[in-house]
């Protein structure tokens, strides 16, 4: 109504909400037309019984006459009062689906937004380029491993190597002990190839010694 005033378009919750008070005013209205209506019914029935015991037939039949087209009139605010409701359920069932159809705008306009931003063609470009590189760091890992598997692999069969040369040569009578843990070791995670070259020539001389004696 104020909006009205100032010439604003109402929005449609406003609307809304001025067809509710014209529904509520026509309703009102009407009831109190009923209500009169009602009083004068009751008058009429007086009179009808009035005139009857006086004995006068033809105001009886002009009062009825009267009494008849009041109860129609009376039947009519019925009539209108249900007609009120309904237009009030219409209007508030036009006002859910304005709603609904408002929600659904905006749902359909987000999912616009969302088609745009995510571009499939690239999500499915991102998504492959990423299993490539797992991938590829899976085989990195993979060789990394076996390397340093190897690498100890070796490095283990040195040391047990070295282990039982020791052992044979003590068995012998020769005192190899200090000499070998002096000689120079493999790294660990490296294969040390000048230390493995010492330990051979060390057996060597000892072995040379224990021919000549």
């Amino acid at each position: 109504m104020f909006n009205n005033l100032f010439g604003k378009k109402p929005t449609v919750k406003e609307q809304q909400r001025d067809n509710d008070r014209a529904l509520r005013k026509a309703g009102r209205d009407i009831e109190r037309e009923r209500k009169k209506l009602e009083m004068e019914e009751k008058k009429l029935e007086m009179e009808i019984k009035k005139n009857a015991q006086a004995g006068n037939k033809e105001a009886c039949t002009l009062l009825a006459k009267q009494l008849v087209q009041l109860r129609k009139q009376k039947n009519r605010t019925y009539a209108a009062n249900s007609k009120i409701t309904s237009v009030g359920f219409q209007n508030k069932t036009i006002g859910a689906n304005i709603a609904l159809s408002g929600a659904m705008a905006t749902t359909a306009k987000t999912m616009s937004d969302m088609n745009k931003v995510m571009r499939p063609e690239k999500l499915a470009g991102d998504m492959r380029a990423f299993q490539q590189a797992n991938m590829k760091m899976e085989m990195t890992d993979e060789m990394i491993n076996d390397t340093m598997d190897d690498i100890l692999a070796e490095s283990d069969d040195e040391e047990e190597t070295n282990k039982i040369v020791g052992q044979v040569l003590d068995e012998i009578g020769i005192e190899v002990s200090g000499k070998m843990s002096e000689a120079p070791s493999a790294i660990s995670g490296t294969i040390g190839e000048s230390s493995r070259v010492a330990t051979e020539k060390d057996i060597e001389s000892q072995l040379a010694k224990l021919r000549s004696s």
